[in-house]
């Protein structure tokens, strides 16, 4: 009993260091430590790539890459610029494409994100391709994994354990804490979490690829040809993702202000993009005129 008491003061103490996300500010407790997570995260990603056949296609692989590389730099800049620059060295990025024919995507703590061959086939553009990396990039940048494990922590110690958590302490930690542990072990706490997660990352993502040049509004035509691909249809309350409809509600809700205030990010991006593409045509024509 004693033991146990000291194991829960112990856990108690680390409620003093609740954070917020960057980009949305939503209030966030971490029971456990990033060292922890890293460490953790990184073992499994290891394990899974030894395993995964890393995709034969260049140039979407290159693909994946180049707009990864280019999220990275763009998130990185963000921290640095709003005072976050001790998050910048959690990050070691790697974006890979792997052989599978599921239509998925994946990220690790640490910046560790894999895409799927499937995937790629509903893939028409960088920009779309930067919706769904963006959409990773974030869940790693809001540190969903720590929260999700903290949450599996207060799961596990119970509605009687989190009083005694919360005990002496102010009253807005116990509302986040009590926000964390609702009714029930899991459609309660879990997959509302899960979808709370899924639809911040989806804003943060959009906020993420306009920084990185990206046209945000992309969005919503690719969720759409996600939708499309999908034949099943999962219960909102029994899923860990937010419905199609509510996804492409939420997001159109999001995008006119981010259209607004990235718009300098969003319009030199397409600006490169159209100098790329003309530089592209200019070399063919010169190049068609020496032959001749």
């Amino acid at each position: 009993m004693k033991k146990s008491l000291l194991l829960i003061a112990g856990a108690a103490m680390l409620l003093d260091s609740c954070g917020s996300v960057p980009i949305t500010g939503r209030k966030q407790l971490n029971l456990v430590s990033d060292s922890e997570v890293l460490q953790s995260s990184l073992t499994q990603y290891k394990s899974y790539m030894s395993s995964a056949t890393i995709s034969g296609e260049k140039a979407q692989s290159e693909q994946v890459a180049r707009v990864g590389k280019k999220l990275a730099a763009a998130t990185e800049a963000y921290l640095k610029a709003n005072g976050l620059e001790a998050e910048v060295q959690n990050f070691q990025w790697e974006f890979n494409l792997v052989k599978n024919n599921e239509i998925n995507a994946f990220c690790m703590p640490g910046g560790k994100i894999v895409v799927y061959e499937g995937l790629m086939k509903l893939v028409a553009s960088d920009d779309e391709l930067a919706v769904v990396l963006g959409h990773e990039v974030a869940h790693a940048v809001a540190k969903h994994s720590n929260e999700r494990m903290s949450q599996q922590v207060l799961a596990q110690y119970g509605a009687q354990a989190v009083g005694i958590f919360t005990q002496g302490k102010s009253a807005a930690t116990q509302q986040i804490v009590n926000q964390v542990y609702g009714l029930g072990a899991n459609y309660g706490v879990m997959l509302p979490f899960s979808r709370k997660h899924e639809s911040e990352a989806d804003k943060m993502g959009l906020v993420l690829m306009s920084l990185a040049g990206y046209n945000p509004r992309t969005a919503l035509t690719f969720w759409q040809k996600m939708a499309s691909s999908s034949t099943a249809k999962t219960p909102e309350f029994m899923s860990d993702h937010p419905s199609d409809a509510k996804r492409m509600a939420d997001i159109e809700k999001e995008l006119p202000a981010i259209e607004k205030e990235y718009a300098s990010y969003i319009n030199a991006g397409k600006k490169t993009t159209t100098t790329t593409t003309t530089t592209k045509k200019t070399t063919t024509k010169k190049s068609t005129s020496k032959k001749k």
